[in-house]
């Protein structure tokens, strides 16, 4: 069973920031995309953004472009998605993902992480 472990949620105020990290198997991370999405309560899970596996490529969602940047580190084998100008709305479970892909306006996901919560106070 591939364990992505995620780190890094918590409370914030708005307009603050925050780092979360996930940690990925070395055959994992070397090998598939990676991304977050997130779920807040009573909501689908929603894409947030993704970067290719040799990290040449970005994706967010329009939601969040700007303000969030993910990244990875190839020595670690863990991703990030630093989080600026936080906004209530942007409080949900955050959710790392391995081995994703858009098909048809949807997202196919292989491997997830348990979820780590961001809570934002206005």
């Amino acid at each position: 069973q591939v364990q992505l472990v995620e780190s890094g949620g918590g409370s914030v105020q708005a307009g603050g920031s925050l780092r979360l990290s996930c940690a990925a198997p070395e055959h994992i991370f070397r090998n598939y995309p990676m991304g977050w999405f997130r779920q807040a309560p009573g909501q689908e899970r929603q894409f947030v953004a993704s970067i290719s596996w040799r990290g040449g490529n970005t994706y967010y969602s329009d939601s969040v472009n700007g303000r969030f940047t993910i990244s990875r580190d190839d020595t670690k084998n863990t991703v990030y998605l630093q989080m600026n100008n936080l906004k209530s709305e942007d409080t949900s479970i955050y959710y790392c993902a391995a081995d994703l892909a858009e098909l048809g306006g949807a997202w196919a996901v292989e491997y997830w992480g348990q979820g780590t919560q961001v809570t934002v106070s206005s």
